[in-house]
């Protein structure tokens, strides 16, 4: 084994053995796989084997699309078979919503180029004549679905690294990772050190282990998922062509052919994590005891949607670990907080995704930055918010909702509330229908009495329609409020800061005092994120933009970082309000504030994991390009953070505006985006004025 090279690769599954062949696709031939067994010890061995397009993420639909154009390729490079068997699959709707999905699916994959199609009962039932159709409206045909040897294809993988010029070395574990003060990394195996510049953890089900030597916590967990086999079925045998795949998402299940029987997969409802103190290290070949009483029902719903299935002897059963992200989809990337040290794992679909990552990772690595928009996949996507306690049970949300709808714009309801405002309570009486932002509760719009309380989600008009024209309808009539806590915060200072956002942002930097928005853009001009920057002095500026990208941008920036600048991630220190609408200069609260000065409430928790933003210290500053957005011919929605001490608390923060408030009809509160149409107003006996 070498004891220096460019990338050591950890993990000898599908994906760790994809990763290697991509990168020496790419050029870098100084690279090793170190796997502490077997190649495909682990999940990859006891596979099904499937592969689809089918995934709610546009780009994630185009990378699986790539992955199983890349098969064939494999084969021709290293004369290895991978076992194609390229038989087509559908996807049932056995309703209206679930149709509708997949009439959404079918437009996003011509958009990337993927040939599906729309296709009826009559239809279904040539193509898949086991299939009871009884209830089924329709089906989405993937003339790419199928199934392959998994062994077969890791090898291939392998193969064709070496060729490459990749070593993989088996039956070394891995035992530490310790990074130099250069950057790179000190790999301690049982059979020596390597000394690498950059580490790729591809660790499948021991990904949390080997992401704990160097200190970090992937937001992943393993479930435990069972398929069966049968013994020959006499449908499948008089067959000349190979039965395609079956998904039938109303039975959780996936079926395909199997020699002369059938193979059947369950995501079932009463799922369960698998290791919760952690993979066992000895843990590799073996499967886990068979459990038909997790399945059961499943199993009874099978029988009605695939009535062959009764008959048929079980041949052998399947039980073993995946490991899932609580949406999914993989983690891929540069791990934040670490130099040189990337993720390729949470990869549970790895015949489906395993070609795609590789290719990702391995253009973040050698060109700076993958092709596609890969947000969806990146390991900073969910932040330092994602410990345990939250991690473990969005997992077991999204297994269970595997096969279930995928509206737009649905919220999940698993770990939450994760962190509030301290408007939470507040805003919850005057009937907030909530969302999630970054593990932040937001507004997404106000309910009014007699209305739900939650947003049932629709391909078509959801309550939130009628609510959303009642809200901006007002404010554009009269005047907002906003909490702005869901916005990512940045604080650059030093004595470069000023050279270096002008390096890595498009727009101009503005001048002290001054505010301008910005795009981020990336050295291929990919855009990475649209920033507002407020000069404070010339050496401290102010970043805000999305939320749920803060994790991301703030990656960005430190890959990017140089000597004398300081970035600080600082979103959730800071509380506010931002005021909007043809009324906002008359409203009272600019007034009662003052036009010179922007009030910013900043909080810093006691504790980092604490649930709820404490308090502020209300500090006060002064902005010069204040004036600007009050003047009389100045725009007619005044952006600004006001009130401090109370504010944070919530006490009082928007219902005392003071006596000079301009009269009006209705008072209106813009909170995340929208608009809160209250009705009409009225003093207090106190004198306050309330929103109502």
């Amino acid at each position: 084994m070498k004891t220096t090279a460019q990338v050591v690769v950890i993990g000898g599954g599908v994906v760790g053995a994809s990763v290697l062949y991509h990168l020496t696709k790419l050029g870098w031939s100084d690279v090793l796989l170190l796997e502490r067994s077997e190649l495909t010890s682990g999940s990859t061995w006891h596979a099904a084997g499937g592969f689809h397009t089918l995934n709610g993420d546009t780009n994630m639909a185009a990378l699986q699309g790539y992955t199983i154009r890349l098969y064939k390729e494999l084969e021709e490079i290293t004369g290895l078979s991978c076992g194609l068997h390229h038989v087509g699959g559908i996807t049932l709707a056995d309703n209206r919503d679930r149709f509708d999905m997949l009439l959404a699916e079918r437009a996003k994959h011509r958009f990337m180029g993927l040939e599906t199609e729309i296709i009826g009962p009559e239809e279904i039932a040539r193509i898949a004549p086991i299939t009871n159709l009884d209830g089924i409206i329709g089906a989405l045909y993937d003339p790419l679905d199928g199934h392959l040897d998994p062994s077969g294809t890791t090898h291939a993988y392998a193969k064709a690294a070496r060729m490459g010029g990749a070593e993989i070395v088996t039956h070394c574990k891995v035992v530490e990772t310790n990074p130099r003060p250069d950057g790179s990394w000190d790999v301690v195996t049982e059979q020596g050190t390597v000394h690498a510049k950059h580490v790729v953890n591809a660790g499948g089900l021991w990904a949390r282990e080997v992401a704990a030597m160097a200190g970090v916590y992937l937001p992943l967990h393993p479930m435990e998922h069972q398929y069966v086999v049968t013994e020959p079925i006499a449908e499948i045998d008089a067959r000349e062509t190979e039965h395609p795949h079956v998904m039938d998402p109303a039975g959780e299940s996936y079926l395909r052919q199997e020699g002369r029987g059938l193979c059947i997969g369950f995501y079932e409802q009463p799922c369960r994590p698998w290791a919760v103190d952690g993979t066992p290290w000895e843990f590799g070949h073996e499967l886990l005891p068979d459990d038909f009483n997790k399945i059961e029902q499943s199993i009874e719903f099978a029988y009605k949607r695939f009535p062959v299935l009764e008959r048929a002897g079980v041949k052998s059963v399947i039980h073993g670990p995946f490991t899932f992200a609580p949406d999914g989809n993989p983690l891929v990337g540069p791990v934040p907080g670490l130099r040189n040290y990337w993720a390729a794992c949470g990869v549970m679909a790895g015949f489906s995704q395993g070609g795609g990552v590789g290719l990702t990772l391995a253009q973040w690595m050698v060109e700076g930055e993958p092709e596609r928009d890969v947000f969806a996949m990146d390991v900073a996507r969910y932040g330092d918010r994602a410990g345990p306690g939250y991690i473990r049970p969005k997992v077991v949300e999204n297994y269970q909702k595997r096969f279930s709808v995928a509206y737009p714009n649905e919220e999940l309801p698993a770990a939450r509330p994760l962190r509030t405002t301290p408007m939470y309570d507040i805003f919850s009486d005057m009937g907030a229908v909530w969302g999630a932002q970054f593990g932040l509760e937001v507004v997404n719009y106000f309910a009014q009495p007699g209305e739900p309380g939650f947003e049932t989600p629709s391909f078509r008009r959801s309550d939130a329609f009628d609510a959303t024209g009642r809200e901006v309808r007002a404010v554009r009539e009269g005047v907002g409020i906003n909490e702005v806590q869901n916005f990512g915060k940045f604080r650059v200072t030093g004595p470069q800061a000023r050279v270096w956002l002008d390096r890595i942002m498009a727009g101009r930097v503005p001048g002290p005092g001054r505010v301008a928005l910005s795009p981020m853009l990336s050295p291929k001009g990919r855009l990475l994120g649209d920033f507002t920057i407020t000069c404070l002095a010339e050496d401290r500026f102010h970043l805000t933009a999305s939320y749920g990208a803060q994790a991301a941008h703030l990656s960005w920036f430190q890959q990017h970082e140089e000597r004398g600048v300081s970035i600080e991630n600082i979103s959730v220190f800071l509380a506010g309000f931002q005021i909007a609408g043809p009324r906002a200069r008359s409203s009272g609260f600019l007034h009662a504030r003052g036009r010179e000065r922007l009030a910013v409430s900043e909080c810093r928790p006691h504790d980092a994991g604490h649930d709820r933003l404490p308090g502020a210290a209300g500090q006060l500053y002064r902005r010069s390009g204040i004036r600007d957005l009050l003047r009389p011919d100045g725009p007619t929605a005044a952006l600004v953070d006001v009130v401090a001490d109370r504010a944070a608390h919530g006490d009082h923060a928007l219902r005392d505006a003071g006596d000079d408030v301009a009269p009006a009809r209705q008072a209106v509160r813009l909170v995340d985006g929208r608009v809160f149409a209250g009705l009409h107003r009225r003093r207090d006996r106190h004198g306050s004025l309330h929103f109502l």
